[in-house]
């Protein structure tokens, strides 16, 4: 068995019809590793708040790892007026929360949706806006701890994801 390098291994380069959008994460490292999962996922465009860390930021860019020039984002101002002009232009939003209606992610259909955002919540309050999702979903965890970092979160939901739309 061989160990391969980045130099041996030729992905599928793939867009997918997800959007995420990041609400108000303030912790850069979360920032930079936002666009480095969602690069290797195939997102198509990353919403960040304007009270989050810059992409100019030396953390969000040295977590990144240069993902922050390969894929679209765009800063916003209010949570509300994003959400349902994302709405509005088709998207199915998403909530990657723990709530009392939250659906296991393996039990959530994506392939049903046309164009997907997913949401994440800041790390101490998550999402803001709850009400405004059209759906919530949960990941099942086993142990003590009933959460995870928001990225890693993120990382579950987006492999199921896109491992669904890949079936479909």
């Amino acid at each position: 068995m061989k160990q391969l390098t980045h130099y041996d291994i030729e992905n599928k380069q793939q867009k997918f019809p997800i959007t995420i959008v990041c609400d108000a994460i303030r912790t850069p490292e979360n920032i930079g590793m936002c666009f480095r999962i969602s690069e290797s996922f195939g997102v198509e465009k990353i919403f960040l708040h304007e009270n989050s860390p810059s992409i100019e930021n030396r953390n969000v860019k040295r977590t990144a790892r240069n993902t922050d020039t390969q894929i679209e984002h765009e800063i916003y101002t209010d949570f509300d007026l994003l959400i349902n002009k994302l709405k509005e232009e088709g998207n199915t939003i998403i909530g990657i929360e723990i709530a009392d209606e939250s659906i296991r992610i393996q039990d959530f259909d994506f392939t049903t949706k046309e164009k997907i955002v997913l949401l994440l919540g800041s790390e101490r309050n998550g999402i803001e806006n709850i009400n405004l999702a059209d759906a919530t979903i949960a990941i099942p965890m086993y142990g003590r701890n009933s959460s995870m970092n928001v990225i890693h979160s993120l990382s579950i939901a987006l492999y199921e994801t896109t491992n669904q739309l890949n079936k479909k």
